[in-house]
């Protein structure tokens, strides 16, 4: 058990290229703005491209193995993130505080901002969720909720690592454990396996925000009564952003389960009717 905690330990946090970890615009791949750019507009313009060309329906015997490849990918990739970046704070964390209230001008490097930046890229990697979508023929699921999510995450994670943001361990930590949980609904769904705990999924979302909210407000409390927190920029940016996502899912959760208890109730209302 100590061997397996110690290779652990050594892959996720102090292998070199984990340890010695630095965002350098522009020589760190994908630092740039244009970047940033590049990627958000091409991934907004080939969604509503693709969503209104009317494409034919990929068949199912393709599709599959790429969505569950895809899926189990993203299910993996988040495991050894909430990993890792655990670790990663419980090893290079001076004291509790310093993960929530990075010290102001805290440099962009070492551990916790490599796996910031793996983070950043796997939300890059996210967007085939929407390209699986179309190609599949459920233009239905192709919501306004899941394109604002996908394309402005990407903002929100460059930023963490530009700005060196307070709080973001905390926020990658719970976004990946929930992550491996939705991912891992999905897996199942791409093998034939319809699992009833699909509410669970957006439950934890809205919990997740929640909590994230509850944290930083200790944070700003160490930053206004403290020696300051790196990263208040884009913080305000990461707080507007989740307090969008925040009511978005409020208000998918309730059309969605409120409506599907109505037909519930109309189907029970059926079937006594049958029934007498």
């Amino acid at each position: 058990m100590n061997s397996i905690l110690a290779n652990l330990h050594y892959y996720l946090v102090n292998h070199p290229t984990i340890l010695h970890f630095s965002w350098t615009p522009p020589q760190t791949f994908g630092s740039t703005i244009l970047f940033l750019s590049l990627t958000i507009f091409s991934y907004l313009f080939l969604a509503f491209l693709l969503s209104h060309l009317s494409l034919p329906p990929i068949p199912t015997t393709f599709l599959k193995p790429i969505t569950i490849l895809h899926n189990l990918s993203l299910l993996l990739l988040s495991l050894i993130m909430a990993v890792g970046c655990t670790l990663s704070s419980l090893s290079h964390a001076p004291h509790l505080h310093w993960i929530i209230c990075f010290p102001a001008k805290t440099p962009p490097t070492g551990p916790l901002f490599f796996w910031a930046y793996i983070f950043y890229l796997s939300k890059i990697l996210e967007f085939l969720d929407t390209l699986l979508i179309i190609l599949s023929g459920s233009i239905n699921r192709l919501s306004f909720l899941h394109v604002y999510h996908h394309s402005t995450v990407v903002l929100m994670c460059y930023l963490w690592l530009q700005t060196s943001q307070s709080l973001f361990p905390v926020a990658l930590v719970t976004n990946a454990s929930v992550h491996v949980l939705m991912y891992g609904y999905y897996l199942l769904c791409a093998v034939g396996i319809r699992p009833k705990w699909k509410r669970v999924v957006t439950d934890c979302q809205i919990v997740q925000f929640m909590f994230s909210f509850a944290v930083s407000g200790r944070m700003l409390y160490l930053h206004f009564y403290g020696s300051g927190c790196s990263g208040m920029w884009g913080w305000c940016f990461n707080a507007v952003f989740n307090a969008s996502l925040l009511y978005l899912f409020f208000d998918f959760h309730s059309k969605s389960y409120n409506k599907k208890k109505k037909e519930n109730g109309v189907h029970n209302r059926v079937d006594k009717s049958k029934a007498s």
